[in-house]
């Protein structure tokens, strides 16, 4: 009698084990693809801050640079076409990440020829609607570079949470997938040529 109790006992002791186990697994995936859901959200944020800067510093540049046309078109075509990707985190993938990093890429490019502009125009360097404009892009895109690398940070540890043995089994049967880095874009090392 005394050996039955004893196996149900570690019987209920080994199964309220593996319970807790997948219990604490499951929930720690689903708290880490939160924290990257989260961090993704501050990365997008930034990118619509940018985005909405944009406008008034091409309105102030105008008032000055009337002839500058190609610049302005460039900058609000490629601020057209960032407003138009959007990824959702389920769909986030390293070619969808590529494809992002280029066309926030052709927008920064754009952008660096407009303010570059200013370089021609004293009046419009001098102006302090410009410059305020100026220092929110300069902190912006400072942002999104911070908030770029804590993404990468919160991935990477998701990454591996969910990449480990016995978890990877677990993920899989839940369909817990890795998610991307933001990498620096082919040429990145380089300075851009401005030339007017």
């Amino acid at each position: 009698m005394k050996k039955g109790y004893i196996v149900l006992i570690v019987i209920a002791i080994i199964v309220l084990g593996i319970f807790f186990w997948f219990k604490g697994s499951y929930n720690g995936m689903v708290n880490m693809r939160e924290e990257v859901a989260a961090q993704w959200s501050n990365v997008e944020n930034q990118y619509q801050r940018r985005l909405d800067l944009i406008p008034n510093l091409v309105n102030t540049v105008k008032g000055y640079a009337s002839h500058e046309e190609n610049t302005l078109t460039d900058v609000v075509n490629a601020r057209a076409k960032a407003t138009q990707m959007q990824i959702n985190l389920d769909q986030l993938d390293e070619a969808s990440i590529k494809k992002l990093n280029n066309v926030q890429g052709e927008l920064s490019s754009a952008l660096s020829r407009l303010l570059a502009i200013s370089e021609n125009y004293p009046d419009l360097k001098a102006n302090q609607n410009f410059l305020d404009l100026q220092a929110q892009l300069e902190g912006t895109e400072n942002r999104i570079a911070v908030e770029r690398r804590k993404f990468n940070d919160v991935a990477r540890s998701y990454n591996a949470y969910i990449q480990q043995f016995p978890k990877n089994i677990l993920a899989g049967m839940f369909g817990f997938t890795p998610k991307p880095y933001f990498e620096a874009n082919a040429g990145a090392e380089n300075a851009p040529k401005v030339e007017f």
